[in-house]
C-alpha cells in the first residue's frame, strides 16, 4: 500500500458513507463464514458472495471516481511530473479493478 501525504482526500466528504458501506460488507463476510460453517446450500452462498462482490465494486468505483475528480484533476491542473504520476496511478488502479 502506498502512503501519500495529502491534507485532503477526494473521499473526505463521503467518508462516513464509505465506512458505513464497508461495515455492511464486513457483516456480509461474517455471514458468509457462518453459512459455510453451517453447511448452507452452495447456490445460496454464491448468491451472497455475488452480493458482497457487487458491494465492494460499488465502493471501489466510488473511490475511483473521487480520486479522479479530486486528486487527478488537482495534479493535472498543477502539471508536470505529479500530473503524469497521478494519471499513471489512476490507470493502474483502473486496470486492477477491471481484472478483479
Amino acid at each position: 500500500m502506498m502512503a501519500h501525504d495529502h491534507e485532503a482526500r477526494g473521499y473526505d466528504d463521503k467518508k462516513a458513507d464509505y465506512l458505513k458501506r464497508l461495515r455492511r460488507i464486513e457483516g456480509q463476510a461474517r455471514g458468509l463464514q457462518r453459512m459455510v460453517e453451517e453447511d448452507q446450500y452452495c447456490i445460496d452462498i454464491l448468491t451472497q458472495v455475488s452480493a458482497m462482490t457487487k458491494a465492494l465494486q460499488s465502493v471501489s468505483l466510488g473511490l475511483l471516481d473521487d480520486h479522479l475528480s479530486h486528486c487527478v484533476v488537482d495534479a493535472a491542473r498543477a502539471g508536470g511530473a505529479e500530473s503524469d504520476a497521478k494519471i499513471r496511478e489512476a490507470s493502474d488502479a483502473i486496470a486492477r479493478l477491471v481484472r478483479s
